[in-house]
């Protein structure tokens, strides 16, 4: 595990609000390396829960659930993101008063009775018992904006996009093993996958809330004034919704995972009716994509981070994303999986530019007193992307490859002007004024 930049860099100004940002832990070491374990598992355990599921759940609703027209499979597959939505600024705020070491650790702990009754449901055949499963796994899910927010405790601002970046590779690699898992769970690729990935992942969660009882330090400092700060209220929201370069961002945050989302949702559908792919060979393309995220954010964004601003490498990302889409339209059209599998990479590096450098610039605008809740904010627009990508992708798809993909180049086009828009409209958080000047 690479170790972290130092934290957040402290301030002479007497300003009461920049002050207040010096009450922030580990301000002069930085996180440690069992912290950073420990957010690491958090992440790649819920996106393992994720990419587990995502191939796997049409093989289970196959074999024990009677849904002639899909509503059943649409519903399982929609409400974790659906409870991501509500519940990721709530757990976000929390941590913003109780700090961030109790919020991860009840979202370990809910994933590991979570899964084990995902284990559990897959044993009965149950689907109203796997559909409840998949909601509080969506709940105690949605701690993901804590994590990011206490990588934005624990690094300054210049190095805030290369702490993100950490948090895309845990998406990449839980995204990567999920369906991996979802691979050897049918070894001869029909069936029932059984109640291994569900015990799996409870496992894994048992040891991550382990390590986080016994390493993971509190990243946020509070007085009783600050908390009073920090409290969760339509006040608080209003301010988010009022913060103009923070919208900006979070609309380009929405059409970037919506883009995403509707590529994702129809991929399996797509390679298998294009090139006649099986459900394993299905489950190995998932895991290739994840891998693929996973190597970008480490071995490139994480570097380059270092050295080009978060809105060049944003609105590269959101320019390749653009290329990719147009030449899966092309490879779909004419069968060319050598073509098809370089836009995936090309797709998968654009999103893996945009994703940090997008929840970084939220961060760096953000109040330092409500980074849990505007990152939060952030985790639902993602969710509801999700959401809508997933409602959105397949109808498309069934009039044809260059509906979906044809609308996602021209959205992450906009995305790329909301970018330069969001740069423009003010810079780092200071206190009720932003920088004038474009601090990137």
């Amino acid at each position: 595990m690479m170790s972290m930049p130092k934290s957040i860099e402290t301030s002479n100004s007497s300003d009461p609000t920049e002050s207040a940002d010096l009450k922030l832990a580990s301000q002069a070491d930085g996180p440690s390396r069992g912290s950073l374990l420990v957010i690491f598992l958090t992440v790649f355990i819920d996106l393992l829960g994720f990419g587990m599921v995502l191939p796997l759940l049409p093989a289970y609703a196959e074999f024990f659930v009677t849904d002639a027209v899909g509503l059943k499979l649409g519903i399982l597959m929609a409400i974790f993101s659906i409870m991501q939505f509500f519940f990721a600024p709530i757990w976000g705020s929390l941590s913003d008063r109780i700090g961030r070491r109790p919020v991860l650790m009840i979202g370990l702990l809910g994933s590991v009775i979570f899964y084990s009754l995902f284990g559990i449901a897959t044993l009965w055949q149950s689907y109203w018992m796997l559909f409840f499963t998949r909601l509080g796994a969506g709940i105690f899910g949605a701690t993901i904006s804590t994590a990011q927010a206490y990588i934005a405790d624990t690094t300054s601002k210049e190095n805030r996009s290369r702490g993100m970046a950490l948090i895309g590779m845990a998406f990449g690699m839980g995204f990567t093993f999920g369906p991996v898992i979802g691979y050897f769970a049918l070894p001869s690729g029909e069936g029932d996958p059984g109640s291994m990935p569900g015990f799996l992942a409870a496992g894994l969660s048992l040891v991550a809330l382990l390590i986080a009882y016994f390493v993971l330090p509190e990243s946020l400092k509070t007085d009783s004034e600050s908390a009073n700060q920090r409290r969760f209220d339509m006040a608080s929201l209003r301010q988010v919704a009022v913060n103009r370069a923070v919208v900006l961002v979070l609309i380009t945050i929405f059409l970037c995972v919506f883009s995403f989302a509707m590529f994702e949702t129809t991929l399996s559908i797509l390679i298998k009716q294009s090139f006649e792919f099986s459900f394993r060979e299905i489950c190995l393309t998932f895991a290739f994509i994840g891998f693929t995220l996973a190597f970008i954010q480490g071995g490139l964004v994480r570097p380059l981070s270092k050295r080009i601003s978060e809105s060049i490498l944003a609105t590269s990302g959101a320019a390749l994303e653009v290329v990719g889409f147009v030449i899966v339209i092309y490879a779909s059209y004419y069968q060319d999986l050598n073509l098809f599998f370089t836009a995936m990479i090309v797709i998968v590096t654009g999103f893996s530019f945009l994703q940090p450098s997008l929840n970084s610039l939220l961060s760096r605008r953000a109040d330092p007193m409500k980074q849990g809740l505007v990152l939060g904010v952030g985790q639902s627009v993602n969710a509801l992307a999700r959401i809508f990508g997933s409602l959105f992708g397949l109808p498309l798809l069934t009039i044809g490859v260059a509906a979906p993909f044809s609308i996602s180049a021209g959205l992450m086009l906009f995305g790329a002007i909301f970018i330069w828009m969001a740069v423009r409209a003010g810079g780092d958080f200071q206190g009720n004024e932003f920088k004038s000047a474009d601090v990137e």
